[in-house]
């Protein structure tokens, strides 16, 4: 089965890489598994890279919003990067341009990790 996502791993911060021009109801589902999974080996710091993805519904933030409150729980975080305007107005609709914390670019979500040492 051919994924729809990626990850990297700097050293315990896991990148998850959306490689969907839309996420939708349909992926996220594998989306949250592959979430699960990752915590489940003891990865409490994210980032979810949206570079190539320039939509995503409902169901699938709800994904990301269930996922962050599970990493907060445990001491962790889920941070946001590359995100598109389309994406950016959803979140702002939803209230959760809030909740996350987005960055310009999955090397400065990384590097936000280091330099806060959270």
């Amino acid at each position: 089965m051919i994924s729809n996502f990626s990850k990297e791993i700097h050293k315990d911060i896991i990148v998850e890489i959306v490689e969907l021009s839309r996420a939708t109801v349909k992926e996220s589902q594998e989306f949250k598994n592959i979430l699960i999974e990752d915590i489940g080996n003891n990865f409490l710091k994210f980032v979810v890279d949206f570079e190539d993805c320039e939509f995503i519904d409902s169901t699938f933030l709800s994904t990301l919003v269930t996922t962050l409150k599970l990493l907060i729980k445990k001491g962790g975080n889920l941070k946001l990067s590359s995100i598109n305007p389309e994406v950016q107005s959803l979140l702002e609709l939803t209230g959760t341009h809030r909740v996350f914390e987005i960055f310009k670019t999955k090397k400065e979500a990384i590097q936000s990790y280091v330099d806060n040492n959270s």
